[in-house]
């Protein structure tokens, strides 16, 4: 009898170790639309292999893989963002593998697909645009916005909607987008005043879609994808691609001492796989396949980004850049718009209501006042080369991809100059405003 026991007792751990050899743990950002037609699909094809999903945004799962590396039980980190993957390479985190695929090419948009290193894949491709919804806009006798541009425009003012960047890596690479296409101090002046028109900025980038979905809001800045499988869903959406977009890659990568290394590449092999390109296209999904030979399945107008005329002037994205200020152009986003979203608006609006009542009166005197707020509004605390200093930009330690994180140290002390700085020039910009409104 003692005998059966210890036999048991054997046989019972060999088969909790076979369990844990074979599940696979993926932290990621995408949510259950996504992960879960992936999650049955793989498993179908693997039987005995388990998926085994974290859900964190994309800055907080950076934050605890680096927390955690010395007890790693990650295996796979699954996101949208390129330039977060450079980090997490960049410190050593993602472990280099061979990863077998066949009918993928080495770029889409003029970006390469893969890390040359072999420390990331990607899985599907995103363009960054503008979502609509119709119904609102016909309700509100809007025009169809199709450019960044055209969202400055005071006729936008309340009805546009964008999440932070901070929480969502995907916002990161919008903002990153225009400041690479425009330019720092134009990129820059085109998120302010586009911001002075929002009536909200969420905390999840999933917030964005709902509120368009459901008519909250017109307009929101996303993900191509959010407009894609909402408008496939039966929504009132339509989603337009601006002329400065980028083209990259959502990616998956093996973490460095992965509990399973070897379960982890059959996943990354598997969403390669024409098989796991395919499910990209499931109405819910609606992500663009790497794969070109996918695209013969998809909806007809659906985007293929490996046609000519898809957004011809997408920008060539420059991941090393974004990846060198990540946290930067985050901290600064929050410090100039997210938390002075009051201030903002209310210097934006003062200065559309002074140019509507000057729009015809030729009052040189008003039109200084009107210029000089704008600039107030459009004026940036520091320089590009600066954000791209390393002994300035490392002085960003601390993601807050959790509100409720401490910023503490130098980073600290250059947001609170960042803070005044806005508090000082967006309350005087309103004070101009007003002066020239008064001039009527």
């Amino acid at each position: 009898m003692h005998k059966i026991f210890k036999l048991s007792a054997i046989a019972l751990m060999m088969t909790s170790a076979a369990a844990f050899a074979d599940t696979v743990t993926v932290v990621t950002s995408f949510s259950k639309d996504l992960t879960d037609p992936f999650k049955a699909a793989f498993e179908a094809a693997h039987s005995g292999t388990t998926l085994e999903v974290v859900n964190r945004n994309t800055n907080a799962a950076v934050s605890y893989l680096q927390e955690t590396r010395s007890s790693n039980t990650t295996d796979l980190m699954w996101a949208s963002a390129p330039d977060a993957f450079e980090v997490l390479k960049g410190e050593g985190l993602l472990a280099k593998v061979d990863v077998q695929f066949e009918g993928i090419p080495d770029e889409v948009g003029g970006y390469p697909v893969h890390d040359a290193d072999g420390t990331y894949f990607g899985f599907a491709a995103s363009g960054y645009g503008i979502m609509y919804n119709t119904r609102y806009v016909e309700a509100n006798e809007l025009t169809v916005a199709k450019e960044w541009e055209d969202l400055k425009r005071a006729e936008y003012n309340g009805h546009v909607a964008m999440s932070s960047p901070s929480r969502s890596g995907t916002t990161h690479l919008t903002v990153e987008t225009v400041l690479q296409g425009e330019g720092w101090d134009k990129g820059w002046a085109t998120w302010k005043w586009i911001s002075g028109n929002m009536n909200t900025v969420t905390e999840r980038s999933f917030g964005v879609p709902d509120a368009v979905n459901s008519g909250s809001t017109g307009f929101g800045i996303v993900i191509d994808f959010f407009g894609l499988s909402s408008k496939a869903s039966g929504f009132p959406v339509e989603l337009v691609y601006p002329s400065v977009t980028s083209i990259v890659p959502a990616n998956i990568g093996i973490i460095e001492n992965a509990p399973n290394p070897e379960g982890a590449k059959k996943f990354v092999e598997f969403i390669l796989s024409p098989e796991g390109q395919k499910v990209l296209l499931e109405p819910a999904i609606m992500r663009l396949p790497v794969n070109p030979d996918a695209y013969a399945d998809a909806p007809e107008d659906f985007p293929n980004p490996f046609s000519e005329d898809f957004a011809p002037g997408a920008i060539e994205f420059d991941v090393d850049k974004s990846g060198a200020r990540y946290e930067l152009v985050n901290s600064l986003f929050d410090v100039l718009v997210t938390y002075r979203l009051d201030d903002l608006r209310a210097a934006v609006s003062a200065v559309q209501q002074a140019e509507a009542a000057h729009a015809d009166s030729g009052n040189q005197e008003a039109a200084a006042l009107i210029a000089e707020a704008r600039a107030l509004i459009e004026a940036m605390p520091i320089t590009e080369e600066q954000a791209l200093d390393p002994s300035y930009a490392q002085a960003f330690t601390v993601s807050r991809a959790d509100p409720e994180t401490e910023v503490v140290g130098r980073q600290a002390e250059i947001e609170q100059e960042w803070d005044r700085f806005a508090v000082e020039n967006y309350g005087k910009a309103k004070q101009l405003a007003e002066q020239a409104i008064a001039l009527n």
